[in-house]
């Protein structure tokens, strides 16, 4: 029976690993969160495990966390009475055929043949360790370094590696793939540490030009090293054809450019939809967006003058220099192409980032930058630009970045069904609200894609029943009509007294919408717009504040 229990143990941490995003992203801030218990793991475990199974974990663990279920486990370690098996031996075991599918971390060596088809990242990944290590790759995707995933690896050891080859393994120079990352502000709300993603306090966001140390980190693999020198941009024409440029020929021989614009994550604010129900995705508050001034080559100039047009395109792809190591996998994206050649969106190969050369976790020494568009399409150190018929096939492209119902989720989704996110909808933040005398002074920011800019921005601390209208300061008022790529900052101050009056649990909630120059508005509430990736969280911003502290 234990052996029975032990493998819908095992099921159900699978399942709770696939619904925390173990695939691509990581969440530090939330390690220790519980998911056990919501209705839609335990109908993803039902699926997975069956209908029986789920209420086996229900009856034994009805408020346990798995991981918290199993003493601490030091993964790899030597286990008296197993047997010693040589890395030759797990060489000779990369498939089925051979026997069985063998990994080593550390000293352990483990049969994951029959694991192979529930790794949450799918199939094609952990068989690139068939018959080798699990470091290079769990260095990598260091979400894996946690208790109830060793829980998982433990249960699949069949012996100890050999000693004098744990020691030959030792002295080989695994190198961890993050170690060129570069230097942080302390003053970042780091999310994820690798790959880095990190957000500013809500509160330092009060400035219209975002300082580059302040700047938030979206990265979704480690942090490429690049010299100027050695840079070379290759550009792939329509028919195939390729040119290339250096930093050089774009930093000289193309007249530089300007433009001030906000870039923004899809999942900004994703925790307020997580709060919801769990989506899967790294976690993100309000802090997911920055401004800079941008300079650099106008992307429309550059095809120009390489003789493309839109004649036969109707998408230019970016390939970034940032790469999976294991798997050689290289983050792209593409925009229409009707955008990347008109020089009213002022799309740019930049090369500076508020008059200095763009830090290396924000592109160095080239990065596309547009305006108007998700981060996800801004894509840094850009290494290939192509010309294409078809819009880029690159996972970010297809398979995430996407927006769907609240009906839809990772048991029904088809990806292809849905556009990829390009424009961002209307969206505000309450950054900062005190108590000065008898007023109450909120502040905060509001932004728009597709060069929409902000025409108002209501505060309400009755729910909805009065408004209070925001005194506006773009971040740069000389932007013109469907060109307006910076937020817009805000301020409004509100009675205390009559704040007072419909305070809730004894705090005083501030709630923000914002209008752009369309009139779209945001909507009032989260769940109604709740979606599985946790993207386009854009309804009422909340703030609560404790009068009496």
């Amino acid at each position: 029976m234990w052996s029975a229990n032990r493998a819908m143990f095992r099921q159900l941490r699978l399942t709770q690993a696939f619904t925390r995003g173990l695939s691509t992203s990581g969440n530090s801030s939330r390690a220790g969160s519980k998911v056990v218990g919501s209705s839609h793991l335990l109908k993803a475990f039902a699926v997975a495990s069956g209908a029986a199974t789920a209420a086996w974990y229900v009856s034994m663990h009805r408020t346990a966390d798995p991981a918290a279920c199993e003493a601490s486990i030091n993964p790899g370690e030597f286990v008296e009475g197993l047997k010693e098996i040589s890395l030759e031996e797990v060489q000779k075991h990369k498939s089925k055929a051979d026997g069985g599918i063998w990994v080593t971390y550390k000293g352990g060596v483990y049969d994951i043949t029959e694991f192979i088809e529930n790794h949450p990242g799918g199939e094609s990944k952990i068989l690139l360790a068939a018959g080798g290590s699990l470091e290079p790759f769990w260095s990598l995707y260091a979400q894996h370094q946690e208790e109830f995933v060793y829980s998982i690896l433990e249960e699949l050891r069949v012996g100890n590696l050999k000693a004098s080859d744990k020691e030959t393994l030792a002295q080989k120079d695994e190198s961890d793939p993050y170690a060129n990352d570069p230097a942080r502000s302390p003053l970042l709300t780091v999310r994820s540490h690798k790959p880095f993603n990190a957000e500013p306090p809500l509160e330092l966001l009060d400035s219209e030009i975002t300082p580059n140390d302040l700047f938030y980190v979206r990265n979704h693999l480690p942090v490429p090293k690049i010299e100027a020198k050695d840079y070379k941009l290759e550009i792939v024409h329509r028919d195939g054809r390729t040119s290339e440029l250096t930093l050089d020929d774009l930093e000289n021989k193309f007249k530089p450019h300007d433009v001030t614009a906000t870039i923004m994550c899809a999942g900004n604010r994703r925790n307020e939809m997580d709060s919801i129900k769990k989506v899967k995705g790294g976690y993100w508050d309000a802090g997911a967006i920055s401004t800079a001034r941008w300079t650099g080559a106008l992307l429309s100039e550059v095809l120009e003058k390489l003789g493309i047009t839109e004649e036969g395109v109707e998408h230019i792809h970016f390939e970034g220099l940032d790469k999976d190591s294991t798997t050689q996998t290289i983050y792209g994206a593409s925009i229409p192409a009707d955008i990347a050649m008109d020089k009213k969106s002022e799309v740019l190969l930049a090369y500076k980032m508020n008059d200095e050369p763009i830090p290396a976790d924000h592109g160095y020494p080239i990065r596309a930058v547009v305006p108007g568009i998700v981060g996800a399409r801004n894509v840094k150190w850009v290494g290939k630009i192509i010309a294409s018929d078809k819009e880029s096939d690159s996972h970010w492209q297809q398979n995430d970045y996407k927006g769907f119902n609240s009906s839809i989720d990772w048991h029904n989704v088809d990806f292809t069904t849905a556009p990829a996110i390009q424009e961002l909808p209307v969206i505000s933040a309450i950054c900062s609200a005190r108590v000065e005398g008898d007023e109450v002074v909120a502040q905060g920011y509001a932004y728009s894609g597709g060069g929409r800019g902000i025409i108002r921005v209501d505060v309400t601390a009755d729910n909805g029943g009065s408004w209070e209208v925001a005194e506006l300061s773009p971040a740069d008022p000389n932007q013109k009509r469907n060109r307006v790529y910076g937020w817009t900052l805000w301020s409004a101050t509100l009675k205390l007294p009559e704040c007072k009056k419909t305070m809730e649990d004894g705090c005083l909630v501030l709630r923000s919408r914002a209008v752009d120059s369309q009139y779209n508005l945001q909507p009032e509430n989260c769940d109604k717009i709740w979606n599985l990736r946790g993207v386009l969280s854009n309804s009422w911003h909340k703030k609560t504040i404790d009068v009496d502290n």
